[in-house]
């Protein structure tokens, strides 16, 4: 890229501009505005003015009148250098004035014209005229600085920009070319920090425009409120612009930013805004009751960052600024400029050359017309040119810039000076005056960063606050009332509803004096009861064929870790202890292993008896008691010593969760490990795979008391059940936490009983005729 910028004026541009758009009017030197100006930016180059005439472009038919100062502000600079026979002699410079329009492709497409645009767009060509462009100055947003610093990074034209920038990006986002013609904001957090405590307001609400950089200011915001001791009521996002066409979804952001104004608790609203945020905050309030305009439940301290401004759109120019009366602000330094007002007087249409939005702008800022040829000529409402931008309000032109102060830059590129702080006060006309009450010096020593005169400050009508005196809120975790700082309760307490005292939290855990505890514990009980009839049955007809066809040992075996696993619930329910919690988990995964082993046993003795019985098979030798009680030790073993390593390394311990729910502390079981406490529960899965698969293969085998049938569906069930129970036990909390495991233990356990042994105690109980040796040989064959 830097070969081709080199050699730039010996490549030849192609015929016919491939992107056209309706800026093909542009000429050096003219003054060329465009679109709504709420973001625009400008550019600085060299040029001759001899060689091209001037002409307008396209007119847009409405704009912010106030943001028109800036680019007569830029204008005025520039006529200052040209006249100066110091400043840059034997150069002559001339500019253009874009807008972004809020727009990232706009932004991208501008800063290309910049570059490479004259009468056509070719990007890295430079056609026709050339331009040496020495620098560009960003806009009021940081999005559309940096989008712009993308681009111009490559080619290493020095941007200059005016927007306020979060401490972060400072350090993020180092370009070569940025400088920053404002302050680190990280200065203006402390302001607002030493401002907060000198009054001592202890409760705010934070607004901030919607986006990146609104985030990170209440995360930034929310450490150094609670480092001092300051509590937040609030925060609430602030859209950057409207869409009409989804009037629902913006009438429900008006209807939540206009909640938090009447809040009668808190003492400042902080806002972080851009320079249309006092518009937008405007408009919520006269949408959400016109005739609380100045109602003194709105009679709050604003404090707002330096980028905020008072900006009155063309249809709010009748509502009063009273709401806003005593607001007190961070700004950059400024001295007053008289060469600066004498330039704004002597400008009007028809003295300006070349920039055909002045006449729009003139229009709307003085409600008035120019006559024009093809429309019939009013007397009444007709502009003679002779208006004067003096006789506007602030909110519509302001005559005040910020400028007369010699600039230094710090290592960073910022520029390297503190803020002033203003009170604003309002006047029936919709006008306002910005008065210096102190200013934040970030140089100076502790204690001495921030200076306020008390005495100058003209607050809200309503507002009661003498100098030196303590307006107190409480905080939003509570507040001690005969104190006057906000601070958090107490771990195991919560504020109350009123927020102005603290409330024991209640002990919550599951126990058997609750209806849930003990319903839980009646079901484990009635089963257990219910299994020691089954395991009764089994042994008093232990020499029917039913019992013994299927290894009667191992159903005994089965039935009594069932037993254990219906018990072993109970554990879970109850205040937690030292020993409970140690024994909890791994009580149920071992028991729960030895059932399944029993099943698994049970299934494989099916089907090595099914081959057994064939003629010479080898596998006689196999099938007896050795075989199926080395399954079931094995399995179980295996994962009795997961429990032991799991107990060794990293036992469960009971623990108090204070944070989950704000009114209870939560009695509960630490698992430790939880990958020990998961590996539990995938092997007693692997288990049940492995029952689940060895029935399956060997559900159609001809024996009448075959089980594996029996055993798919139970295996089913069981799967079903400890599937579902991992995500709904991490979508809970204490306990029903706890409930959830209960109800997976108590469901899982008797799905195997249900499905295992119902059946056989249905022909034990129901029907005998069926459990004889005769029956079982007619079935087979």
């Amino acid at each position: 890229m830097a070969s081709d910028l080199d050699n730039a004026n010996t490549l030849r541009c192609p015929r016919n501009d491939p992107f056209p758009v309706p800026h093909e009017k542009y000429q050096p030197g003219d003054l060329l505005i465009g679109g709504i100006i709420s973001q625009m930016y400008y550019v600085l180059y060299e040029v001759d003015f001899t060689e091209h005439p001037s002409q307008n472009m396209f007119e847009f038919p409405y704009v912010v009148t106030k943001f028109y100062q800036h680019n007569l502000a830029l204008a005025f600079a520039v006529k200052e250098i040209h006249e100066s026979l110091k400043i840059l002699p034997n150069v002559t410079l001339g500019f253009h004035i874009y807008d972004s329009y809020f727009d990232e492709r706009i932004t991208y497409r501008t800063t290309l014209d910049l570059l490479f645009k004259s009468h056509r767009f070719v990007p890295n060509y430079k056609c026709d005229m050339q331009k040496n462009l020495i620098s560009i100055i960003g806009g009021l947003s940081v999005d559309i600085s940096f989008r712009m610093a993308e681009i111009l990074d490559h080619y290493n034209i020095p941007q200059l920009t005016y927007g306020s920038f979060p401490p972060e990006e400072s350090d993020e986002r180092q370009v070569p070319s940025f400088y920053r013609m404002v302050q680190n904001e990280s200065h203006q957090y402390i302001g607002i920090i030493k401002l907060l405590q000198h009054f001592k307001w202890a409760w705010v609400g934070l607004f901030a425009v919607a986006g990146e950089m609104g985030e990170r200011f209440f995360q930034i915001a929310d450490v150094l409120l609670s480092l001092n001791g300051i509590c937040s009521a609030f925060t609430q996002l602030i859209p950057r612009e409207a869409h009409w066409d989804e009037l629902g979804e913006v009438w429900g952001k008006f209807s939540s930013i206009f909640e938090h104004f009447t809040d009668d608790k808190v003492n400042a609203f902080i806002i972080r805004g851009e320079a249309l945020t006092i518009a937008w905050l405007r408009t919520v309030i006269f949408l959400g009751d016109p005739s609380k305009m100045g109602n003194t439940a709105f009679s709050k301290v604003w404090i707002m960052t330096s980028q905020v401004d008072f900006v009155s759109a063309s249809v709010q120019r009748t509502w009063d600024f009273e709401l806003f009366q005593g607001a007190i602000s961070f700004a950059i330094h400024s001295k007053d400029l008289p060469e600066f007002n004498e330039f704004l007087q002597n400008t009007r249409p028809g003295v300006i050359q070349g920039d055909g939005f002045l006449k729009d702008l003139w229009e709307q800022a003085f409600d008035c017309s120019f006559s024009n040829p093809s429309m019939p000529e009013m007397l009444d409402g007709m502009c003679t040119g002779d208006e004067k931008f003096q006789s506007l309000p602030r909110p519509v032109f302001e005559m005040d810039v910020t400028a007369g102060e010699t600039v230094s830059f710090n290592d960073k590129r910022e520029m390297a000076s503190g803020f002033d702080i203003v009170n604003t006060i309002t006047f029936p006309n919709n006008s306002y005056l910005r008065v210096k009450i102190g200013q934040v010096n970030p140089d100076a020593i502790e204690g001495e960063k921030i200076t306020i005169h008390e005495d100058t400050i003209d607050w809200y009508r309503s507002f009661k606050q003498v100098p030196g005196s303590e307006l107190i809120s409480p905080g939003t975790d509570g507040e001690d009332p005969d104190t006057d700082v906000c601070f958090k309760c107490q771990e195991d307490e919560y504020p109350n509803k009123n927020k102005n005292g603290c409330l024991s939290k209640t002990m919550s855990f599951l126990s058997y004096e609750e209806p849930l505890g003990f319903s839980l514990a009646s079901v484990a009980v009635s089963f257990s009861l219910i299994t020691v009839f089954v395991l009764s049955a089994f042994i008093k007809f232990r020499d029917t064929p039913i019992v013994k066809a299927n290894n009667r040992n191992l159903s005994y075996t089965l039935l009594i870790s069932l037993l254990l696993c219906f018990l072993s619930s109970l554990l879970f329910i109850g205040r937690p202890g030292k020993v409970t919690c140690l024994l909890r988990q791994p009580t149920f995964g071992t028991i729960f292993s030895l059932a399944v082993s029993c099943v698994l046993a049970k299934t494989i003795m099916v089907s090595l008896a099914f081959i057994a019985t064939k003629p010479g098979s080898s596998m006689t030798k196999w099938v007896g008691k050795g075989l199926s009680h080395s399954i079931v030790l094995s399995c179980s073993l295996i994962q009795a010593n997961i429990c032991i390593l799991w107990l060794t390394t990293s036992p469960p311990f009971p623990a108090l969760d204070m944070d989950s729910v704000a009114e209870e502390t939560i009695v509960q079981c630490n698992e430790g490990s939880v990958v020990m406490f998961y590996c539990v529960l995938g092997y007693m899965g692997l288990l049940a795979i492995a029952s689940f698969i060895v029935a399956f293969v060997a559900r159609k085998l001809p024996d009448s008391f075959n089980e594996a049938k029996f055993i798919i569906f139970s295996m089913l069930l069981f799967c079903s059940v400890w599937l579902s129970f991992v995500p709904t036990y991490l979508s809970t909390k204490g306990k029903y936490m706890v409930m959830v495991e209960i109800f997976s233990i108590l469901a899982s356990s008797a799905g195997l009983l249900g499905c295992i042994f119902v059946p056989k105690c249905y022909i034990i109980m129901l029907r005998p005729e069926l459990n004889n040796r005769e029956q079982l040989i007619r079935r087979r064959n």
